[in-house]
């Protein structure tokens, strides 16, 4: 009773930003994002009947009490959904800058979600694992799939209307994306945390739903006419908004650093260049830039030689979950 599955991190290009539900990921809006190919997590789980509790490495580390925590919540439910009982080990290996607004979290419980269902043999569609992954971070849903795709927001109470669906494959659009790492360590205020005070608190949020919706509609027809300015117009206002509902929470509180808004300027500048280029900013300080295959490289050049970013790194449109062995 094993499985290994890896999962690739997604960006979101239209934001999931507040729940309707805290304990079963059901987000207030829809969102769409795209997978990546460079961050990954690769998880096995081992089911054990001898076991007495899970039990969770991380990156060939235990990890601590209130992170196992986490993942046998996770576990209790995929336990539920195939009506199994036993206890497992748990071995992820994270190819992602953890908590530095890159998504791991998407990546990690997709891969899990994957590993666990196979290694209890059930077979499942996308849909359903997708709404398995769901209920362990809810951008984790989008991470089953490759390529563009879009996550449901739903309306009903139980979640199973709450699913992601590919738009278009990885190979469909030749686009890069360029992720910015200005700061590795752990961000002092979770995506879950801001989500939760943002909606409560911020007078902004209103705004951000009247809109996002609207946002949506338009980034899938761009995305379907490969209308690539108009698709970086959408992403960039649409991150801005978000990123703006947080400062109006009470206590306001704002992902980013001096070095983000170097890069979102030095990005407007490549456009007056003539380089196609657009960002976006998901729940931390990093920038993540969209461009052209053929400007990858110069885009790179420059994002580099911005004082305050320590690495770029060049993607592309990623994979959905897949098996091992790796």
């Amino acid at each position: 009773m094993e499985a290994t599955a890896r999962a690739h991190t997604n960006i979101a290009l239209i934001k999931y930003w507040g729940k309707r539900d805290e304990k079963l990921f059901l987000p207030m809006n829809s969102s769409l994002s795209i997978t990546l190919d460079k961050f990954y997590t690769t998880t096995k789980v081992v089911f054990d009947p001898a076991l007495k509790a899970d039990r969770f490495f991380l990156n060939g580390k235990p990890a601590g009490a209130a992170e196992t925590a986490k993942i046998s919540r996770f576990m209790d439910k995929i336990r539920d959904f195939a009506g199994a009982k036993w206890y497992a080990v748990i071995e992820s290996e994270n190819e992602v800058p953890t908590a530095a607004g890159l998504a791991s979290s998407a990546s990690g419980m997709a891969a899990l979600a994957a590993a666990a269902v196979k290694a209890l043999g059930l077979q499942v569609d996308g849909r359903t694992l997708s709404k398995l992954a769901r209920q362990g971070s809810g951008s984790a849903c989008r991470s089953i799939y490759g390529g563009f795709v879009e996550w449901q927001k739903g309306e009903k109470a139980d979640g199973s209307d709450s699913y992601a669906v590919p738009l278009l494959g990885r190979d469909d659009w030749e686009l890069s994306i360029l992720s910015c790492l200005l700061e590795s360590k752990q961000k002092k205020i979770s995506s879950r945390e801001g989500m939760k005070r943002t909606v409560e608190t911020s007078p902004f949020y209103a705004g951000w739903l009247e809109t996002v919706e609207k946002d949506l509609a338009a980034a899938k027809s761009a995305i379907a006419r490969r209308d690539f300015a108009l698709l970086g117009r959408i992403l960039e206002a649409n991150a801005l908004k978000m990123h703006a509902t947080t400062l109006g929470a009470d206590p306001p509180f704002l992902y980013w650093q001096s070095a983000t808004l170097d890069v979102m300027r030095e990005v407007e500048l490549l456009r007056e260049r003539g380089i196609e280029a657009y960002f976006t900013i998901d729940a931390g300080p990093n920038v993540k830039v969209l461009c052209g295959r053929k400007d990858e490289e110069a885009v790179r050049e420059t994002l580099a030689a911005i004082p305050g970013v320590q690495r770029v790194f060049i993607c592309h449109p990623g994979p959905g979950v897949s098996y091992g062995p790796y």
